[in-house]
């Protein structure tokens, strides 16, 4: 039955993905792939406050944080997506760009989760 929650989890989470990043696309343009750093940063920020939150602090079932933090979160972060326009920037001829995304997601991503994960350990 798990499965089934964590699959439950994921679906809401694509779908947040796609309205989050449309979002940011509208706004900030495609010239780089912002839709996807924007989740990637939020996503693994979230990661980094609901792990303790979920985990340390409230104990949650582990069905519950399946559902939120592998399928939720798990469909949410775009990893996969960020590699196939790194490698477009790659392929178009851009690898500053691309070289500019990898270094913008790395480092974002790792503070986020580390901010995160302070602010949850905190509360």
């Amino acid at each position: 039955m798990q499965w089934m929650s964590i699959a439950l989890g994921g679906a809401l989470g694509a779908v947040g993905r796609f309205w989050v990043s449309n979002l940011v696309y509208d706004w900030w343009g495609r010239g780089l792939p912002w839709g996807t750093l924007a989740v990637n940063v939020l996503g693994s920020f979230t990661m980094g406050l609901l792990g303790i939150l979920l985990v340390e602090r409230l104990a949650l079932s582990a069905q519950w944080r399946g559902v939120i933090l592998v399928g939720f979160l798990g469909a949410f972060t775009t990893f996969s997506t960020f590699s196939l326009e790194t490698f477009y920037l790659i392929e178009q001829g851009e690898p500053v760009k691309a070289a500019l995304n990898v270094l913008m997601s790395v480092v974002a991503c790792l503070f986020a989760v580390w901010g995160g994960v302070m602010i949850g350990r905190a509360l």
